[in-house]
């Protein structure tokens, strides 16, 4: 596999950074995961459980090691300073300076380890005015301007700054381990969910950086003025999608419907020029239920779905076909590998460990001795989980 051989040291939280060590430990790097002894990873607790564990910390968590470790002691920065000698890659999510006052921050552990790649993930990133502000991700969504492109600004359905930074986390990563094997020389990596989310709003800057002015949802090709671009109300009450505006995608549908003569309105720019166009569809949508519509679409060139809800989504026959639901013995379920390669396939490791499970394994391979490793769980330093 692809990180065959990577260490990881893991000490972040939550979701971008472990989601980002996920995806290394499912392409074959052993993750190290630094717990807190007494404060462990909170989503072991956030949700509901299945086989003992959360789904929350099954889909973030799996096929790795736990090293349950207080940063606050002086013994427990040392042990982390010696894994990071050993390590290739540190993750944290620390909020800017925190690893640095606890003595695990990059110029630090750089100094002991000039191969490591250190990666930083924050809310606001490591430098800046805002970067010791504390945001989650709705609240990073609002100020890039995220929110803001919807008509109304709602919770969106996808962490949109926390999925984006800590996929650029991976590449960055990525990056960082290639360009090592040429230099010797480890980096490090200051990944901000504010500029993750920024760096995705491509399609919304026409406007901005073309003529000085904010999008008009209205008006815009994507975000609602398009006909043929929309959701769609359906007799039941559910909905589906037109997701493409293209002609051929236009005449396909219209001709079906038979109203061949508003063809030309789906030419014609978004906004007020397509209302009419909009209007009929609306209407259209309305005669047959979503699940008649989507029968009535199979085999028709057509850019179409049906809004599923998250059961809906999992269940359908496409997430098997693709292998994105993996479902155990025992009945719990993963999400499946979106990285798929066609030489060294990733591997699903469903394993997951308890508190401290691995502690005592790894603090041998760095010379402690059982009398070593019992004094210092006996001081609070570290903490032994079962195996």
């Amino acid at each position: 596999m692809k990180f065959d051989g990577v260490r990881v040291l893991d000490l972040s939280q939550f979701l971008p950074g472990p989601l980002l060590t996920l995806m290394m430990a499912d392409h074959g790097a052993e993750v190290i995961k630094i717990e807190n002894p007494t404060s462990p990873e909170p989503t072991r607790s956030i949700g509901p459980k299945v086989d003992g564990h959360t789904v929350y910390f099954r889909n973030t968590q799996r096929g790795k090691k736990s090293v349950a470790v207080d940063l606050k002691t002086v013994e427990g920065r040392e042990i982390v300073g010696r894994l990071a000698e050993g390590a290739d890659v540190l993750v944290e999510s620390f909020r800017p300076g925190v690893a640095d006052r606890l003595g695990v921050g990059p110029a630090a552990l750089r100094a002991r380890a000039p191969r490591l790649v250190y990666c930083s993930l924050s809310a606001f990133g490591q430098t800046g005015s805002w970067r010791e502000r504390p945001a989650h991700d709705l609240s990073v969504q609002a100020l890039a301007g995220a929110l803001g492109l919807s008509e109304v600004p709602s919770i969106p359905g996808i962490p949109a700054a926390d999925m984006a930074s800590s996929l650029l986390g991976l590449a960055a990563v990525a990056m960082a381990l290639y360009r090592r094997e040429k230099t010797g020389q480890g980096d490090a990596i200051d990944i901000a969910m504010y500029d993750s989310v920024l760096s995705w709003t491509t399609l919304a800057l026409d406007p901005v950086f073309g003529e000085g002015r904010t999008l008009d949802p209205a008006t815009s090709r994507i975000y609602g003025g398009a006909a043929f671009y929309r959701p769609y109300r359906c007799k039941d009450g559910r909905y589906i999608t037109l997701g493409g505006s293209e002609p051929k995608f236009v005449e396909t549908l219209l001709t079906a419907l038979g109203r061949a003569d508003l063809i030309p309105l789906g030419r014609k720019p978004p906004g007020a020029d397509q209302a009419p166009l909009r209007r009929f569809l609306e209407e259209a949508f309305l005669a047959r239920t979503r699940d008649e519509w989507t029968t009535w679409m199979e085999g028709r060139d057509i850019c179409f779905a049906p809004v599923l809800d998250m059961k809906e989504a999992f269940d359908h026959p496409l997430a098997t076909e693709r292998a994105m639901i993996s479902r155990e013995a025992a009945g719990a379920s993963h999400v499946g590998l979106p990285i798929k390669y066609a030489e060294e396939p990733g591997r699903l490791d469903p394993r997951l460990a308890g508190v401290g499970r691995d502690t005592e394994a790894v603090l041998a391979t760095l010379g402690f001795d059982a009398a070593a490793i019992a004094a210092l769980e006996a001081k609070g330093v570290i903490k032994r989980g079962k195996p």
